[in-house]
């Protein structure tokens, strides 16, 4: 397989922790990685492959004209490397906006896909994933749009997580077909005829609500992008404050201290579940190329499982099963 082309100068905590990330996938999983960004602020590369950029788009820069002008910064250069057959897919976690547009500008939009749009797996105790889109990429959406966003995102809970028959709910206030806004009301009456679904191999299951997102009651849940990454965000900061409160309850005093030795087993098993940096950052369907998404916050072990997911989106040909799917319309 081509080297996974990782961004190493977005994020956070880069390129420190992003070349680490890089070098424990080639090391310890044994998918092949190329480097892009200024190779003298990498350190050790582990002997990874560098393709040199001399610009960053910084995390609060302007998206599309960031891309435009800066043509030698290392996310334009990542999505090239896929463009130019240097490299199967794009990581990165840097700039959100910037990494959308670098995709759109370099790899191209899928025809028949009126906009690509950020899939995120949302983590189910003791169960599938749970796909999320719109996440982020378009925060105002006609209703035509989640008619494809359920469509690809039932290719991608199909490739990546084995849902041979996906069930797709549409965020709304209530399960009622009449709950909701007229933009909502719009999507439902859309959604709600047969041909797309038949078509799909999905299940139509009306609306869902916030609370449904996070259960095994649905596989995939579409919306438009702003209300998506507010679900998002609101998910990630409840999960975090329920972490964290449990492990101050649990070093309250001596017999909560050796009860949390005791639970020290589960207890981590269910952090590493509930961990945004285990699911391997979002996926930007609706492109001509991979293209993952991973926090702005990510560290190593994001960063390894962000490889690790590109690489499995390349072997199970996900974009050649939305190219299928959008010819077919």
């Amino acid at each position: 397989m081509l080297p996974v082309a990782v961004d190493a100068m977005g994020g956070d905590n880069a390129p420190a922790e992003i070349v680490t990330g890089a070098r424990r996938a080639a090391s310890e999983l044994g998918i092949p990685v190329v480097l892009v960004g200024r190779s003298a602020e990498f350190g050790d590369t582990g002997g990874l492959e560098v393709i040199e950029a001399s610009e960053v788009i910084a995390m609060d820069a302007e998206p599309g004209t960031s891309v435009r002008r800066m043509r030698d910064s290392s996310l334009v250069r990542a999505a090239g490397a896929v463009r130019e057959g240097r490299a199967s897919a794009m990581v990165s976690a840097g700039n959100t906006g910037a990494a959308m547009a670098s995709a759109l500008l370099r790899l191209g939009r899928i025809r028949g896909i009126s906009r690509p749009a950020i899939a995120i797996p949302v983590p189910v105790p003791h169960s599938t994933h749970t796909t999320l889109l719109d996440a982020g990429a378009n925060a105002e959406c006609r209703p035509e749009w989640l008619v494809e966003f359920a469509q690809m995102g039932c290719i991608y809970a199909r490739d990546r997580f084995k849902i041979e028959r996906p069930r797709v709910g549409l965020l709304s206030i209530g399960e009622e077909a009449g709950k909701g806004n007229k933009f909502v009301k719009d999507c439902f009456e859309l959604l709600d005829r047969p041909a797309w679904a038949a078509s799909s191999g999905a299940e139509w299951i009306g609306n869902v609500e916030g609370r449904d997102v996070m259960t095994d009651d649905v596989d995939v849940v579409v919306t438009d992008g702003f209300t998506g990454n507010v679900t998002l965000k609101t998910l990630e900061g409840a999960m975090s404050a329920l972490l964290g409160r449990l492990l101050s309850a649990i070093d309250t005093d001596a017999q909560s201290r050796r009860a949390g030795e005791l639970l020290a087993g589960p207890l981590d098993s269910m952090v590493a579940e509930l961990h945004p940096d285990s699911t391997g950052g979002a996926l930007l369907l609706g492109v001509k190329g991979v293209c993952v998404i991973s926090h702005g916050s990510s560290g190593a072990d994001a960063m390894t499982n962000a490889v690790r997911v590109a690489a499995e989106m390349v072997e199970v040909k996900m974009v050649e099963h939305l190219l299928a799917a959008a010819h077919q319309q």
